[in-house]
């Protein structure tokens, strides 16, 4: 078992699929670091391995609000506030890890696609210690942020999709309204 692991995404939002891969990670580690890419638009950059990911409407949610998120999610799944910390990721800026990211961790990270590949090749050109916890097709995906996304937008079901505390906060911050608003363009 590692003595620090960590463990990165957007978490826009924070769903089911996300806590299967966060607890994934914690189970290799004691102590756990979860970094939040994309944390501020200063920070994100368009890439053509996954150019939805730099756009607004795929980033509706602050680094805050993630912040949240994450640690409820986890101290709802019996994680203790102090196996696990939350940093920012500027994850398309190598230059800046270590400012942000302990660089004796081990990088645990899933592969579905090119960005996932390309992610893993950022992290070891700097010379990080990856694990890839598990590779797949993209087909095998699961729920991902925008299906999540979507539902709101469009009144369909969604709390089935994220942890229970990721619902309440969602709701409590208006997010379907809002979603479903800017959609409208109001």
């Amino acid at each position: 078992m590692d003595a620090v692991g960590f463990i990165h995404g957007r978490f826009q939002p924070l769903h089911n699929d996300h806590m299967k891969y966060l607890l994934a990670g914690k189970s290799r580690c004691r102590h756990m670091v979860v970094g939040i890419t994309n944390p501020d638009p200063l920070l994100t950059s368009h890439d053509p391995d996954d150019p939805v990911r730099s756009l607004d409407s795929a980033n509706v949610l602050t680094y805050y609000q993630r912040l949240n998120m994450i640690r409820d999610a986890l101290l709802e799944a019996q994680v203790s506030y102090e196996e696990f910390s939350i940093v920012p990721f500027p994850v398309n800026r190598p230059d800046l890890y270590r400012f942000y990211a302990p660089l004796d961790a081990t990088f645990y990270l899933t592969i579905y696609d090119s960005w996932g590949h390309k992610k893993h090749k950022l992290f070891q050109s700097v010379g990080l210690k990856t694990e890839v916890m598990w590779e797949k097709p993209a087909t095998e995906k699961g729920i991902c942020g925008a299906t999540v996304r979507n539902a709101m937008v469009h009144g369909d079901p969604w709390e089935h999709l994220v942890p229970a505390s990721t619902a309440r906060l969602l709701k409590e911050w208006r997010m379907p309204e809002m979603l479903a608003a800017w959609n409208r363009g109001a």
